[in-house]
């Protein structure tokens, strides 16, 4: 039988293309595999000592999640404002303020100040002992758009809507009066020296 041409070329076999396929990827320089490339210390940025969760970010969230959790406001002072008392009080784990305005009594009497004491019957507190009020937790509830507010039997529901703006602008006057008088004072000189204009000009 003839040999046939090119009988001394060797056939080849699946072992022999796997150990070729071997050589050429180790040939490769850049044929890494991913854990290779991770646990390569070069390829990590200089300063990842550095990295990290920033403490008031960290600070923040614990606030916002214990304040959510606790939905309520400490008293934390009772002044007064004019003819007004005001009661400052402050989230549980935070430092915003939420503050409670009310009218203050009057003339000897408690006729004018029902809210307040309505506030006070709610918190458990007597009229004759509201220094016990400071510490007290009032409940509340937190809205991203308008804030703190309180519960409904803590606070006044005739100030609700229009009532709110009424003590608004009550506490807004009262706190520029010194600024108001002093504009009156001023336009006033002014229109006197317009109409004396007016009439000698």
């Amino acid at each position: 039988m003839a040999d046939r041409p090119g009988g001394d070329e060797s056939v080849s076999t699946t072992a022999d293309r796997e150990r070729t396929d071997d050589v050429d990827v180790d040939a490769l320089p850049d044929a890494r595999s991913d854990t290779d490339a991770l646990s390569d210390a070069d390829s990590l940025p200089d300063d990842l000592d550095d990295a990290g969760v920033d403490e008031e970010v960290k600070r923040r969230l614990r606030e916002a999640y214990l304040n959510d959790e606790e939905n309520a406001l400490i008293v934390t002072r009772v002044r007064s404002v004019g003819d007004r008392v005001v009661v400052e009080m402050r989230p549980p784990h935070g430092d915003a303020t939420h503050t409670e305005r009310f009218d203050a009594p009057r003339d000897g009497s408690l006729q004018e100040s029902e809210a307040f004491l309505d506030f006070l019957e709610a918190a458990g507190v007597s009229p004759l002992d509201v220094d016990e009020l400071v510490g007290t937790r009032v409940p509340a509830t937190y809205d991203p758009e308008t804030g703190w507010r309180v519960d409904a039997a803590y606070r006044d529901e005739s100030e609700a809507g229009g009532g709110d703006r009424v003590a608004a602008a009550r506490e807004w006057l009262w706190t520029y009066r010194a600024w108001l008088l002093a504009a009156l004072l001023v336009g006033g000189e002014l229109a006197f020296v317009a109409v004396l204009i007016l009439v000698y000009a």
